[in-house]
């Protein structure tokens, strides 16, 4: 028994990593498969550049939270995706965004909350309140163990391993303006912690669908006031720095909206304006990658998608 089990493990582990490389419209994958980390579990990461890349000409990096949700949806578990590369292609082709690969970060379907919950903000609630978001966590399926954010770990493994390695494989701009971050849910919680955690770093950030609760419920939560008075004291200079969020109000987007208010009060106050900053509103649009990709269109037949890369990376 205890063999088997062993062999199940090591199998899942290998079909875990050696998944099937996405179909891309144009352009191609480059695949880091197991990247090995000190910080954080071993995960694959999924480069994408575009048609005609060349080392003899220097690229944007645009990194992306749930990577294997990025570019086909044959690939994914929900048959959806993101479909990046067939947005940024377009927007490169047209000229609208500079020249841009994409960093495609997997996640640790296992430690996915542990990696992208914001750690100081966490750290920063009483011992009852841990155990509130601990007790809702749990309940929710999320988290069966002590509930302990490693998302300061998991943003080591992005700014000193990660991008090092990205920046030394590949012909890339390495400096602030020249590098965002991007992500989905608690894909863009973490994308907004890094930005305010490393804004030597980043330049801008996306964060579509920004799941302020940390849990799953606003019944007696004490994170969502905690992540925004972390916000109201941490966010970055608006003179070098964009920041994109948005929400839906159906499934789980209908957390949002009020938390969503008082964070953009907060970027106000901290003297965000529309040149660096938006937050859009997408009403009767629900928690999903469709919603997040170039489907999302408006009556003038732009995509949601393609509005928030060229906002952030133009």
């Amino acid at each position: 028994m205890q063999k088997l089990l062993i062999f199940l493990t090591l199998f899942f582990l290998f079909v875990k990593h050696t998944a099937q490389i996405p179909y891309v419209v144009s352009g191609k994958i480059d695949r880091i498969t197991n990247f090995k980390s000190q910080f954080v579990t071993p995960r694959n990461v999924d480069i994408w550049l575009p048609e005609n890349y060349s080392m003899s000409k220097k690229y944007a990096v645009l990194y992306m939270q749930d990577g294997q949700m990025l570019y086909d949806p044959e690939t994914t578990w929900n048959n959806q995706s993101w479909n990046v590369d067939d947005v940024i292609s377009c927007l490169i082709k047209n000229g609208k965004i500079q020249s841009t690969i994409v960093v495609g970060i997997w996640n640790d379907s296992q430690f996915r909350h542990f990696d992208y919950f914001p750690q100081k903000p966490f750290e920063s609630l009483t011992a009852t309140e841990k155990d509130t978001v601990q007790f809702q966590l749990k309940k929710s399926g999320r988290s069966d163990q002590v509930f302990a954010p490693n998302s300061d770990n998991y943003l080591k493994f992005l700014v000193k391993e990660l991008k090092p390695f990205i920046d030394k494989k590949y012909s890339t701009y390495k400096d602030r303006s020249h590098t965002f971050i991007a992500g989905s849910s608690m894909g863009g919680l973490i994308s907004m912690y890094a930005i305010c955690e490393y804004p030597d770093v980043f330049g801008g950030a996306a964060c579509l669908s920004t799941h302020w609760p940390g849990t799953f419920t606003l019944d007696h939560n004490p994170f969502p006031d905690s992540i925004l008075q972390y916000l109201g004291k941490n966010l970055p200079d608006p003179k070098n720095h964009k920041i994109y969020f948005d929400c839906g109000d159906q499934t789980l987007d209908a957390l949002y909206p009020d938390i969503q208010k008082k964070a953009d009060r907060i970027m106000v106050q901290a003297g965000f304006t529309d040149a660096n900053w938006k937050t859009l509103y997408f009403q009767g649009e629900n928690h999903s990658e469709e919603a997040w990709s170039i489907k999302a269109r408006d009556s003038s037949g732009v995509s949601a998608e393609e509005k928030i890369i060229y906002f952030t990376i133009k």
